[in-house]
């Protein structure tokens, strides 16, 4: 499929993040990006399902929601009620994983799990036929602006390969811009998560393109 571009509002205007998702969308981003972070699991903490309600009543395209945090099973069923599309819980928090990714499925969001830099791929093979899609952090998760993590690359090479034929997403996360889009689609990213590249732009349409233009050279044969 062709590559999908999620802003991230971790690096969006909180004050105004109504007119921010108007503007990505008006520019076509195809998801909107949610980290959710607790203050535990990674040293920021952001917001949580009450805003998360208030960004649905406005927002049009789907939310993908990545929980940065201890305990995920408790904030499932509420992103569920307020409509988020899909969600990623991280493979280093999660006791049960099998049972975690049931109970996202069984909300009739599609289900995902997210993968610290350091983290091996061999944690995801008990699970990969209980997921929707792969986040590969491509930055230590906490903050945004930071650079891009090169071995990202070869990671995501081996996941496509691990993942053969199956219909799953690899989505990432982490200093996605002009410059890396290209290169994350060629080794077989299919949605780009990019925060400061888009609202860190004054021009959030010119911005989406380049990212777009960047990924589809990178995903021609």
């Amino acid at each position: 499929m062709n590559p999908r571009i999620a802003p991230s509002l971790l690096s969006a205007d909180f004050s105004r993040l109504a007119t921010e998702i108007a503007e990505v969308e008006a520019a076509g981003a195809d998801l909107l990006h949610l980290d959710l972070m607790d203050g535990h699991f990674v040293p920021n903490l952001t917001f949580g399902p009450p805003v998360v309600a208030a960004l649905a009543r406005v927002a049009t395209i789907p939310l993908d929601a990545h929980l940065m945090v201890t305990d995920p099973d408790a904030l499932i069923p509420e992103l569920a009620a307020v409509g988020v599309s899909r969600t990623a819980v991280h493979v280093e928090t999660c006791r049960h994983l099998h049972r975690t990714l049931a109970g996202i499925r069984e909300t009739g969001m599609e289900a995902g799990v997210a993968v610290n830099p350091a983290s091996s791929l061999t944690l995801l093979d008990e699970v990969l036929g209980d997921i929707d899609f792969v986040l590969i952090m491509s930055v230590n998760p906490g903050f945004g602006g930071q650079a891009f993590i090169q071995s990202s690359l070869a990671k995501i090479s081996r996941l496509r390969q691990l993942l053969g034929d199956r219909d799953v997403d690899i989505s990432v996360d982490g200093g996605v811009d002009a410059g890396t889009a290209g290169p994350l689609t060629a080794a077989g990213a299919t949605t780009l998560i990019a925060g400061s590249a888009v609202f860190g732009a004054h021009d959030r349409a010119r911005a989406l393109a380049l990212l777009r233009e960047a990924a589809l050279r990178g995903n021609d044969p």
